[in-house]
This record gives C-alpha cells, sequence and structure tokens, in this order.
C-alpha cells in the first residue's frame, strides 16, 4: 500500500488550488442530532494489491436524489431538510496495476462522529463515509481521520463548472462536459475526467484520474466512461 505518498499531498496540491474561494456554492446545514457510523459488512473479497493511482468519484446530487426524496436513509443528502447539493464526494478510491483495485483491507475503527460531522457537507451520508473509509480508506491509510482529510484536500482543490448553464446547452456531449470541467481547473484535460451516465443518457458522476503523485492522470476505459460524441443530459432537480 502506498500510504507514504499521502505526506507529499498539499505540496503537490500547491498548483492544483484554485486562485478565489472553494469549488462550488451550495446551502449545507449539519444536523444537531449525533451522527454515528453504522456497521459496515464487506461486499467482496478483501484485496491488498500494490497502489497504481486514485479516483475521485463527485456524485451529481439533482440526479441522485431524483427518486430518493422520500428516502430515509438518504435523508440528508435528499430531503431538502439539511440544504441542496450539487456535485458530492462519492468516494476516493485507490485503483491497482493490473485492474484489481486494493479493497477491503483491514479497518479496525470506523470513523468517529466528529470526522462524520466534520465531512458532511462532502459527503452528505454517514452511511456512505463508513463504507469508503472500509472499503477504500482502509487500504490507503491507517485512520479514518487521515482519509477523509486527503479526501477534504483534494475536494477543495478543485473549481466544478456550472452545471446548470451546462445543461442547457445544445447538443451536450460527453467531450462538452469534460471540457467545461478542464477550463475550470488549468491542470487538467479533458482526457483525465470520465464520466458515469444511465441508460437514459443523464449524467450520474464524474470520475478524476490521479497518478500515484495525485496529479491529473489520463483515465483508464474503466473509469472514462462514455466516448466523447456520447451524448450527455443533465438534470437540474426541477
Amino acid at each position: 500500500m502506498a500510504r507514504s505518498n499521502f505526506r507529499l499531498l498539499p505540496v503537490v496540491l500547491l498548483a492544483l488550488l484554485p486562485t478565489s474561494a472553494h469549488a462550488q456554492a451550495y446551502q449545507c446545514r449539519v444536523p444537531q442530532a449525533p451522527l454515528a457510523a453504522p456497521q459496515i459488512k464487506p461486499d467482496g473479497p478483501a484485496r491488498r494489491t500494490p497502489v497504481a493511482g486514485y479516483t475521485l468519484a463527485l456524485s451529481w446530487s439533482p440526479e441522485y436524489c431524483r427518486a430518493r426524496g422520500a428516502s430515509a436513509q438518504d435523508a440528508t443528502q435528499c430531503s431538502g431538510r439539511n440544504g441542496r447539493f450539487g456535485f458530492v464526494v462519492h468516494g476516493l478510491w485507490p485503483e491497482g496495476r493490473t485492474g484489481a483495485a486494493p479493497q477491503w483491507c483491514a479497518a479496525r475503527q470506523s470513523p468517529a462522529p466528529e470526522t462524520l460531522r466534520q465531512n458532511l457537507c462532502m459527503t452528505p451520508s454517514p452511511r456512505l463515509m463508513a463504507h469508503e473509509w472500509a472499503k477504500h480508506g482502509s487500504c490507503m491509510t491507517r485512520s479514518p481521520e487521515s482519509y477523509f482529510k486527503v479526501t477534504r484536500v483534494l475536494w477543495n482543490s478543485l473549481r466544478l463548472p456550472d452545471l446548470d448553464r451546462l445543461s442547457r446547452q445544445q447538443g451536450l456531449n460527453a467531450r462538452a462536459v469534460r471540457q467545461a470541467f478542464a477550463d475550470a481547473n488549468p491542470a487538467w484535460q479533458p482526457g483525465h475526467v470520465g464520466l458515469v451516465v444511465n441508460e437514459r443518457g443523464w449524467l450520474e458522476e464524474l470520475r478524476l484520474c490521479y497518478g500515484k503523485d495525485f496529479m491529473p492522470l489520463p483515465c483508464g476505459a474503466a473509469q472514462f466512461g462514455p466516448a466523447d460524441g456520447a451524448v450527455v443530459k443533465i438534470w437540474r432537480g426541477l
């Protein structure tokens, strides 16, 4: 496991930081009720394979919440009681050299309530945070606090495009979405940006590809997603 790379992250990201405030403006209200990480059961085998790079997956919340507004499990993100979200962090994932990514390494602790509160506006689901730490973060660093600190540094280094405006563009395709992200982040190129769209062509996620040094890297086929010419639609949550 390439845990030592995480000590280099703040230095590497100096070249990537935006020149003004945070990546996107959205409303977020952390609930007053105590937060707790649920018990997470593995959904696959444990793999301790060498790390070749990383993927930061950003979920487009309006699409995710489209049919989940009444879901108790997704209430923080989708009910509207805790704010309205645009992009949120799905997770930071280590990638393997041969396609078999590290996962489900030994996780002897769960995210503390303070860690959940600190990161809830980035990933508005205690359950998802607990899952991402147990499945992915446990193979990258020794504590949930370090994993979410690294994720937060990457998240805060990004400037996100205006998807409301982009959604109104005639003939929108995957290349235009990738280019919009690259235009907002000069260190990135369209080939560094993967997309996930559903079977109806609606955008679900961005998959941002990093090397072991946390610099942008061309995405592999599994991360890149639809070809540049594929039609993409963006749900605005209306």
